[in-house]
């Protein structure tokens, strides 16, 4: 698409400016990058393939491993190169970098190697693992702001303050060039066809090394940028056709919360990337489990964003067939972030849909829920009685893709239930699902139960079809999280002329229970 001699991409359905209208570049890239002194400090990573995901959608899938430098991050690359570029003179004086932690970690090991010091500004957002690990480097960690623009900032007052020498994390030649050398690893790495290569844009100097490289020996790949949906300086600088300020960026994948992109990199981003597609949280965690499960390691957000965008790419395109390669950039993930890559994955995968049902408040309801849901397995079941004829339960079920999520609400739908599809609401995945619950009136003769039981595809609905209909379920709490044993709290409504049969109906259920009608979380909260 694009007349002779020129060449145009599809941002958003956007024509991009040929290359033939652009400035010629001053730079020699391609020298630069062939020429970048970066094996004193990283390894030519692992191009690697993803057996599963390539199944799954039907290409095949490789992983370009810079996950697995020194540094668990390509970043180390373009750090080496500038530092090495320096004059002895501004290694005595010492460097400054600004960084959300990847750039720090390399402009930090450089300086060690190379016995200057290293200043490293970090916005207060970022990840204690990234903060630890340039600390053990031998950096000097200063933390400034919430986005890596705001310790730009800080630390450009900083060197004009000590005289320092700025080592910038992407609006430098030879930072870019560093960087490039990943496209010359690729491309020897995987001589033969490749229809596309996705790589995490940030500030964009990756993308403006890897793309400057490639399209000058390989212009019939593709190079697509990926950013995150709150994340997309770059994606909206090329739409705009100038560099676009963020007021805000989203945190998720840090590494790439960039409010500014570089004058440089936006500059052959321009002229070189071909698209750009955008990826929410729960795509970024569902390509994080996907790494995981080809290759047993666990990247960070921004270190999945490019198998995030290849998988979304390769639907929207219905491509078949084809060799696609995402670069994983980093894996300088926070462990306590993993609870939520692991509760958003299956959503992002679409392995699973969340409804809200509106059922009769009476008995028997219960029952019918059960009926309609059938042996597919529940991952969550929350419910606390309300009012005295509508029942709200908020369920979570396991599907295979996107397609079920409509079958399954017309189905609840012809049973005669409400049905509010939640799937894609992010109130409701990140709050509502662990709210539901609180104090109710209706809850007389209330008795709170916890169970447990071995956890397999339909034993919720079969603890659910044990419990007697002799009385009223007024609460109802059950998330599957991987474990053996599934648990339940349950509350219900059992007259105190019943407690002795209600006994023993405890009895032969044959789970194992706890009374926790006493316990003081539950007089509080509940």
């Amino acid at each position: 698409m694009g007349g002779p001699g020129g060449r145009c991409g599809i941002l958003f359905g956007l024509y991009l400016p040929s290359p033939c209208t652009l400035p010629t570049m001053s730079t020699d890239y391609l020298k630069r990058i062939l020429t970048a002194r970066v094996y004193d400090v990283a390894i030519e990573s692992d191009l690697d393939p993803a057996p599963q995901v390539s199944a799954r959608i039907g290409n095949t899938v490789l992983l370009k491993r810079e996950d697995t430098q020194p540094v668990f991050s390509f970043k180390l690359r373009g750090a080496y190169n500038k530092m090495a570029a320096l004059s002895p003179a501004e290694r005595k004086r010492g460097v400054i970098a600004a960084s959300a932690g990847n750039h720090a970690q390399g402009v930090a090991l450089a300086a060690t190697r190379m016995g200057c010091r290293a200043v490293i500004v970090m916005p207060e957002t970022s990840p204690q693992v990234k903060i630890d690990a340039v600390r053990a480097l031998g950096g000097e960690v200063v933390l400034a702001g919430d986005s890596y623009t705001d310790a730009f900032d800080h630390a450009m007052e900083m060197q004009q303050r000590e005289k320092l020498t700025f080592v910038h994390p992407f609006d430098d030649p030879d930072v870019i060039a560093g960087q490039g050398t990943i496209a010359m690893e690729i491309l020897r790495q995987h001589p033969g066809p490749i229809e596309a290569i996705f790589v995490p844009v940030g500030g964009g100097g990756l993308i403006a090394g890897v793309a400057a490289y490639v399209k000058q020996l390989r212009p019939e790949i593709k190079v697509i940028g990926v950013q995150s949906e709150d994340s997309c300086a770059m994606a909206r600088s090329i739409k705009a056709g100038r560099r676009v300020r963020l007021n805000d960026v989203g945190l998720f994948a840090d590494g790439t919360a960039v409010k500014y992109v570089g004058a440089e990199t936006f500059r052959l981003t321009n002229k070189y990337v071909d698209e750009f597609v955008l990826v929410d949280t729960d795509a970024i965690c569902a390509a994080i489990k996907d790494v995981f499960q080809d290759t047993r390691s666990v990247l960070e957000p921004s270190g999945a964003l490019a198998l995030a965008g290849a998988k979304r790419y390769a639907a929207q395109n219905k491509l078949k067939g084809k060799t696609l390669v995402a670069i994983t950039s980093g894996a300088n993930m926070n462990f306590d972030r993993l609870r939520l890559v692991a509760e958003r994955a299956d959503v992002g995968e679409a392995r699973e849909a969340v409804f809200a049902l509106t059922i009769p408040e009476q008995r028997g309801s219960f029952r019918r829920l059960c009926e309609a849901v059938g042996r597919r397995n529940v991952t969550e079941f929350n419910y606390r009685i309300s009012d005295p004829e509508k029942a709200h339960v908020f369920v979570g079920l396991q599907i295979r893709s996107e397609a079920e999520i409509e079958k399954l609400a017309a189905g609840f739908q012809r049973k005669g239930f409400d049905t509010l599809d939640l799937t894609g609401n992010e109130m409701a995945k990140t709050h509502l699902r662990y709210m539901v619950g609180g104090k109710s009136s209706l809850a007389e003769h209330e008795l709170l139960l916890r169970f447990e039981f071995p956890e397999r595809p339909g034993a919720l609905m079969t603890f659910l079809g044990a419990m007697s209909p002799e009385w009223n379920i007024s609460l109802f709490h059950y998330r599957n999280q991987g474990d053996d044993y599934g648990r339940i709290l349950v509350g219900i409504q059992v007259p105190p002329s019943d407690k002795k049969t209600f006994k023993a109906f405890l009895d032969g259920l044959g789970y194992p229970y706890w009374n926790e009608t006493e316990n003081p979380a539950y007089s509080l909260f509940l």
